[in-house]
């Protein structure tokens, strides 16, 4: 099963954030959204960059309050490192838990097409593991 399975589950809604937007409007974004991050696009949807809730925490203990005001790309994480929607799931789920992040660009042909999280990647692989259980006792019980 590929990332572009996840992503036609989910839906094509991407919530992204342009670099020149404040701190401040970022952190409103992840509040209001309730979401871990947030990608950071350019005009032609090129991916610049992750914005999440440890960016902000690190700018904030580097410059205060103060911080707020700066850009998103003064304290995104860049570069971000994305998948293809032909990547598999298990391979993006092995290397966001060898990194130790929580969230996934998706680019096809330089455009970020998804963004994925990794509680995305557990439940679909939760689902097809029950699944496959289901299929199994079905097998089972009708021998």
């Amino acid at each position: 099963m590929t990332i572009a399975a996840i992503l036609r589950g989910k839906g094509a809604e991407v919530i992204s954030i342009a670099p020149d937007a404040s701190v401040a409007d970022a952190v409103t974004l992840l509040a209001t959204k309730r979401i871990g991050a947030v990608p950071v696009v350019d005009g032609q949807g090129a991916l610049l960059g992750i914005f999440s809730e440890r960016d902000v925490i690190h700018c904030l203990q580097a410059k205060g309050a103060g911080a707020l005001s700066g850009t998103v790309a003064e304290a995104m994480t860049a570069p971000a490192i994305a998948v293809s929607p032909e990547q598999p799931v298990i391979a993006a789920l092995s290397m966001m838990t060898q990194r130790r992040f929580r969230h996934l660009p998706v680019v096809d042909q330089g455009r970020l097409i998804g963004f994925v999280s990794i509680g995305d990647l557990v439940k679909h692989r939760i689902d097809r593991i029950e699944a496959d259980a289901a299929a199994m006792r079905d097998y089972i019980q009708s021998a």
